[in-house]
């Protein structure tokens, strides 16, 4: 290294962003993914005893993929090698290669070649790559936010190890940011900064798991505030609304406003205002509320709501909850938009609500009522002589139907289901008052 290249990467080093000089160098400075760092877990004891095998790290961006790596470059007495897949070609890779078979057989040192994007090499790269990490030339770390099962090659795939990042809690932001303003060495310390509690708490909220996202509105607050009579920069929720560009909605997740937004949300629905009930999900959705939490009440109110008026209302919600899970945000606001404003915009009926809460209650008062005898299975020898015979086979008769006691003795004449005059329940219910005037 010469002297102009020194010069270079120590500039590099000071005027990196935040995200990068807050990189951990030790496994024990790294924040979260305790389910795979955790020291009872494999990945943290192969990178502490330096025998790591090939792996591929993936997750969303800023949950440390690179960082990891990193950590690994610096712990292991392997030489580490860095490609970026949507910069280097196969040249980049056969130099690697040349270098790390030297290595192994003139020092007996592995190679550790890690490979970031690695989803974006062609095939004819990743299949280059394949002999040299079967036999031990290198030993591979991939790094992808693409699912590897679907964009890495399946022979390359067989031959690592998938460890999955998740996006970091909130805890784990929030002590990031915290560490990012205190930290003279590495963080922003020397600039006599403060952050203000609920600014944490807002910022590791709506980072979503993104620590880089967090840390780049950190630095750029901290860059861009003036200081106050006292000489500190204070970073508050103003600050970090204009860092992100987002604005804080109070929406408590755990507390009063959180039940009160769920619950015009499907008041709106019920009451059959699709506005309405789009503004309380964009709402909820601007906040960071769970997909899954708003599909799980879509799906109720589909059925307590809108029942037997439509019940296409719950196959779609049904749908959509699946889907959510499936495809994650931000294209879940869209699936959830359509379910929402389909239940809303649905014909309305409660009636197999109150069926249902009528014929528990008929359950308790009127406690254990027998079948009737010929409703009772008969496939087996004896039956007849248990008296369980007499059933009539309803396919047998015009329409399907025939009149004969269902219910109980004790409840023969009650009536749990009135259907409504909507929709679909409208037509059911004409039907089932044709075949019973019809019936011989």
């Amino acid at each position: 290294m010469d002297l102009f290249e020194y010069m270079r990467a120590s500039n590099m080093k000071n005027e990196s962003p935040l995200a990068k000089r807050l990189r951990p160098t030790t496994l024990d400075e790294v924040v979260g993914q305790e389910h795979i760092l955790g020291k009872d877990k494999l990945l943290y004891r192969a990178i502490k005893a330096d025998k790591l095998g090939s792996i591929i790290l993936y997750g969303p961006p800023g949950t440390g993929k690179t960082t990891l790596a990193m950590v690994i470059a610096n712990t292991t007495s392997s030489d580490f090698k860095e490609l970026n897949a949507t910069t280097s070609g196969k040249k980049d890779i056969e130099e690697v290669i040349k270098i790390a078979k030297d290595n192994l057989g003139m020092y007996g040192k592995k190679t550790i070649l890690f490979v970031d994007e690695i989803h974006r090499f062609n095939k004819a790269q990743q299949d280059y790559l394949l002999p040299f990490v079967e036999d031990g030339t290198v030993v591979l770390i991939g790094a992808t936010t693409e699912n590897p099962y679907f964009e890495v090659n399946k022979a390359l795939i067989s031959r690592s190890t998938i460890f999955q990042l998740k996006p970091l809690s909130k805890v784990s932001v929030a002590k990031l940011i915290r560490r990012a303003v205190l930290d003279e060495e590495k963080g922003m310390g020397a600039y006599n900064a403060i952050i203000t509690d609920d600014a944490v708490e807002f910022l590791a909220d709506v980072s979503e798991g993104d620590a880089r996202l967090a840390l780049n509105a950190v630095e750029l607050g901290i860059l861009s505030t003036e200081r106050n009579d006292d000489g500190k920069i204070v970073i508050d929720i103003s600050v970090i609304e204009e860092c992100i560009q987002k604005r804080n909605i109070r929406y408590d997740k755990d507390g009063d406003n959180h039940y009160d937004v769920i619950s015009a949300f499907i008041k709106s629905m019920r009451g059959s205002d699709p506005n309405a009930a789009v503004y309380y999900l964009a709402k909820m959705l601007y906040a960071g509320e769970s997909i899954t939490f708003i599909a799980r009440r879509i799906m109720i109110c589909a059925c307590e709501d809108v029942g037997m008026a439509d019940p296409q209302a719950i196959v779609v919600a049904s749908a959509c909850a699946q889907a959510v899970e499936r495809i994650g945000m931000p294209e879940a606001q869209i699936i959830l938009a359509n379910a929402a404003i389909y239940v809303a915009s649905a014909p309305k009926s409660n009636s197999s609500c109150n069926a249902i809460f009528a014929a528990m209650d008929a359950v308790k008062e009127k406690g254990d009522c027998p079948v009737p005898s010929h409703l009772r299975d008969a496939h087996y020898s004896g039956a007849s002589n248990l008296g369980n015979v007499g059933y009539k086979y309803a396919h047998i008769y015009d329409n399907h139907y025939v009149e004969q006691q269902y219910l109980p003795d004790k409840l023969v004449n009650e009536k749990f289901y009135e259907p409504g005059e909507l929709g679909f329940e409208k037509q059911s219910a004409e039907w089932l008052r044709y075949i019973r005037a019809n019936n011989d």
